[in-house]
């Protein structure tokens, strides 16, 4: 298997220099009392199209910009998601001149179909819970140009991979540089690409950090496939947190997770819209509930004692991308 390596992600961040936001990383003197340890929070939501999306689906095109498809020059790009990875290829493809087609949930957040579709991208729905995206994709790709289209999964890319790695190079680098080493960095999971890649990093730069990955208590099969050593497939999940809706982690993110996660645990809906109210009243950010899994993660952990006290303690907020009807109408259902 043809993993990627830090250097890829190294070379992503050259990619991505002037292109991507470096963004923002924050902090709060209230979670620092509440948990007993010291929290800094790694803002993707600041990204743009307002997820660290962008920086795999950007850099992912720039290799295939940079080498035939077929023989000829790249002229399409197919890809399925359920929103933030939507975005970033269609306003990845528009940057690079390309067009883009992306299959949808029909049940998909409706700011990021817009959004999507504002990047122009042209959009195919299917049904999540009734049709495979992959069976999807095939009878798409077989209506499309076939020479100089190429297919960008969501996480299962060695290029995708390797941008969204640039998250935690970013991170790591500004900590230290604040003289900062960060004993956790907690992220959210869905299939593994954004872990993955900062697992790489993080195993170059600072490799006593331990990588914890949190995913929804209702689609719990990257801890599943960690204990049992392969890949388990499960059920579209039913929660809040649509970005992790995934059903499996792919060949290249479960070979990279199995060698480097630290541990996989998993929050309830409810804990993710205490981290949205959270995020939202102290932190005065937007964060979509998928975006809450870090922070919701380290809570559970700290307060069951599970993190000694003073602890460097990372979270990465993955995006921010929530209709506001949509987000007022959890806040406002939450006790």
């Amino acid at each position: 298997m043809d993993l990627p390596t830090y250097q890829d992600v190294v070379d992503a961040s050259m990619v991505l220099d002037s292109v991507a936001h470096h963004t923002p990383i924050q902090t709060s003197r209230i979670l620092d009392h509440e948990l007993g340890v010291r929290v800094y929070v790694k803002c993707e939501n600041f990204q743009r199209m307002g997820a660290f999306k962008f920086r795999g689906g950007y850099n992912a095109i720039s290799h295939y910009r940079k080498h035939a498809v077929d023989g000829v020059g790249l002229n399409h790009v197919l890809t399925y998601s359920s929103g933030n990875h939507a975005q970033a290829i269609a306003l990845a493809s528009s940057m690079h001149g390309v067009k883009s087609t992306i299959i949808m949930p029909t049940d998909a957040p409706i700011l990021k179909i817009r959004a999507t579709e504002s990047y122009g991208g042209n959009i195919v729905y299917y049904d999540r819970y009734r049709e495979g995206r992959d069976e999807v994709a095939e009878r798409v790709r077989m209506t499309l140009p076939p020479a100089g289209t190429v297919f960008i999964p969501p996480y299962d890319h060695r290029h995708v991979i390797a941008g969204q790695g640039t998250v935690g190079k970013e991170f790591i680098e500004d900590m230290q540089s604040a003289s900062v080493a960060l004993d956790y960095i907690f992220v959210c999971v869905g299939g593994g690409g954004l872990i993955s890649g900062i697992c790489l990093a993080a195993h170059a730069l600072s490799p006593s950090t331990k990588i914890i990955g949190v995913e929804p208590e209702a689609g719990n099969d990257a801890q599943q496939s960690l204990e049992r050593g392969r890949v388990v497939r499960i059920e579209t999940p039913i929660t809040i947190a649509d970005g992790a809706q995934t059903q499996h982690l792919g060949e290249l993110t479960f070979a990279i997770m199995s060698e480097h996660v630290t541990r996989i645990i998993t929050v309830t809906d409810e804990e993710l819209v205490d981290g949205m109210r959270f995020f939202g009243e102290t932190m005065k950010m937007v964060v979509e509930p998928t975006g809450c899994l870090g922070l919701a993660g380290l809570r559970k952990m700290a307060k069951g004692g599970e993190i000694p006290k003073g602890s460097n303690c990372g979270v990465v907020i993955s995006g921010g991308n929530i209709d506001l009807k949509r987000y007022c109408h959890l806040i406002s259902q939450s006790k």
